[in-house]
């Protein structure tokens, strides 16, 4: 089964950019749709990803509060997804998560089994 492993994450000043990356093991990520959660402070995960991405036909899915401002992309020679944040609010500020299925739908409700452990993101002067 596939394991996934986010990292990236950090402290960036509003406004500013940061890119997550969600890398496989144990298997491909050809044929997987992977997406992106967030969890804010003191609140529960959001049930529906904010970003996904069918790695193989190219559909990809954004939440309005992210859409123009994030970009979900794909890097299959290192087996990573890649997510592009940029324009960061203060209220991007939360843990962030990459899941992945083979059905593009169960991503982006979020109800699959494979889950990384999280990255923080803060977003702060």
């Amino acid at each position: 089964e596939v394991q996934l492993a986010e990292s990236g994450g950090g402290l960036v000043q509003p406004g500013g950019s940061l890119r997550l990356s969600c890398a496989a093991s144990g298997d491909t990520f050809d044929s997987y749709t992977i997406g992106w959660f967030r969890q804010g402070p003191g609140m529960t995960r959001e049930g529906k990803s904010i970003s996904c991405l069918d790695s193989g036909s190219g559909r990809t899915y954004y939440a309005d509060s992210v859409k123009g401002r994030f970009n979900v992309s794909y890097d299959n020679a290192k087996n990573t997804v890649y997510l592009q944040m940029n324009n960061l609010k203060p209220e991007d500020t939360a843990v962030y998560y990459c899941a992945a299925d083979r059905i593009f739908h169960t991503v982006v409700t979020g109800n699959t089994d494979y889950w990384g452990q999280g990255t923080q993101v803060t977003v702060s002067s």
